[in-house]
């Protein structure tokens, strides 16, 4: 039952973790964190893509565990900066991965952006591996403006500086629930999770 009773999340991000169980909770699984299995080779994130990267995460740590390991790529692209700081979202001022770095340095450079020239999106690529193969792959997109002043205290990286027109209100100040109900990553996951049940179920039979 090793990699269906569980699986691991390759992150050690607390609040990807929170929002990965909030949508696949129901699916009859646990998950653990790399936090859980030990000290393991860091996976080398050099592709071009979000897509690119998740695979690799995924194979990466499914390879050294023998889990199922679900892994993510996710990030910020602004229209301003010309998709930037895109794949390199988590270490855009550093490789020290420092989100405060990251925001001042995104404000920074969008200071002479005026404030409707700001248009962004979080993309998400999202998928699980079984060692080698890739069992089930999904992406998401979420719509906004980076606002220059941070609002709310919920989520983490650039949620803060993003303001979504249509709730009136930045990523860092929604609930949970609607954040996980109308995000990139929550569109993700629930895409996943259609493709995983079955995959799931027949492990089970199997085993």
């Amino acid at each position: 039952m090793v990699g269906v009773d569980s699986i691991l999340v390759a992150t050690g991000n607390s609040g990807k973790l929170r929002e990965v169980a909030a949508v696949l909770g129901d699916l009859g699984i646990g998950f653990i964190t790399l936090a859980d299995v030990g000290d393991l080779p860091e996976a080398v994130e050099d592709q071009s893509t979000f897509e690119g990267n998740a695979a690799l995460k995924a194979v990466h740590y499914s390879r050294l565990t023998g889990r199922w390991t679900l892994a993510d790529d996710s990030g910020l692209e602004v229209d301003a900066l010309d998709g930037r700081p895109g794949v390199y979202s988590a270490r855009y001022a550093g490789p020290q991965r420092d989100d405060l770095a990251n925001n001042a340095k995104l404000i920074a450079d969008l200071a002479t952006v005026g404030p409707q020239n700001r248009t962004a999106r979080f993309r998400c690529a999202m998928c699980v591996a079984s060692r080698d193969t890739i069992l089930a792959a999904a992406s998401g997109t979420f719509e906004g403006m980076i606002i220059d002043e941070t609002a709310g205290e919920n989520g983490f990286g650039y949620d803060p500086h993003f303001f979504v027109p249509e709730f009136q209100m930045t990523c860092a100040q929604m609930q949970p629930e609607l954040k996980n109900r109308i995000s990139h990553r929550g569109q993700a996951l629930r895409a996943l999770a259609e493709s995983l049940r079955p995959l799931l179920q027949a492990a089970r039979e199997k085993s």
